[in-house]
Order: structure tokens, then sequence, then C-alpha cells
């Protein structure tokens, strides 16, 4: 049995208010894919970008060699493509330039196919008192939480 995979960019959230989200597939290497079947890669540092040709990619996903990958192993950090359908690129394209917005990868996740796709968001910077908010609220939900929890007993 094939274990799930299912890595998450946890920073994301707390740092971008998040508007829409896609899925999108991605162009790796053998050795890529195999590595991230292992549950070896992190997109914690990582964000999208398009090229001169109108192409989305993703810059700084760190996916590690595969041990049994010989000389023809990837290089662990480097640009990735994203494979979105035209209509959805060039929407995601406007917003980006125009609106001032960036996208963000969300979680790389395997279907049940064996391919691997990321979910990306376009999103927003949070300013500082945007941030404070976010931990008071998340403080207040935990102890409304234990104050029901308590309650039941």
């Amino acid at each position: 049995m094939q274990r799930a995979i299912n890595i998450k960019n946890k920073r994301a959230r707390f740092e971008y208010e998040l508007m829409d989200q896609y899925t999108a597939g991605i162009v790796l290497t053998g050795t890529e894919i195999k590595s991230i079947r292992a549950g070896k890669a992190s997109i914690a540092e990582s964000f999208c970008s398009f090229s001169e040709q109108g192409e989305l990619f993703i810059i700084n996903m760190h996916i590690d060699e595969y041990s049994h990958g010989g000389y023809v192993n990837h290089r662990t950090k480097g640009d990735r493509k994203l494979l979105l359908q035209r209509k959805e690129l060039r929407k995601l394209l406007k917003q980006v330039q125009n609106v001032g917005l960036t996208i963000v990868p969300l979680q790389v996740f395997l279907t049940d196919k064996g391919l691997a796709k990321v979910r990306i968001a376009l999103a927003k910077g949070k300013k500082i008192h945007d941030k404070r908010e976010t931990i008071k609220d998340r403080d207040n939900k935990r102890q409304l939480d234990r104050v029901k929890k308590n309650f039941k007993r």
C-alpha cells in the first residue's frame, strides 16, 4: 500500500491572504518524481513566476536527490514548469501584473494515477497587524475549544 504524499507550505497561509486556488501539473524528470513519491521535497521557500514566454514556473522548490539515482540525478533546487490551461495562465498573468498579487504554492500531492500536482494560490501579502490578528484569532479559537471540551465532560 502506498502512503499518501502531502507536502504543505504552512507559512503561506500565515504570510499571505489567499484569493483563488488552482491545481497545476508539474513537469518532472524520473528521479524527481521518485524523490517526491518518497516524500523528500519541500516548498517552504518557493514561489511562482512567469517567464518571458508566458509560462509559469515554480522557483526554489527543493527536491532531494534520489538515493539510487546514479550519475543522472537531478539538481536539488531548480525551476520547474507548471502546467495550466492557457486561459488560466492569462488570467493569472493579468492579476499579477495589474493588481500586484503574487502566486504561492500551497501543497504538492500525488493523484490516484501517481501524477504529481501542485496547488497554487493567487495571494496578497499581509501586513504585520493582519498577522497579529491571525495569531489572536487562532489563540481565541484554541481557548474556546478547550472550554467546550471541558464543558462536555
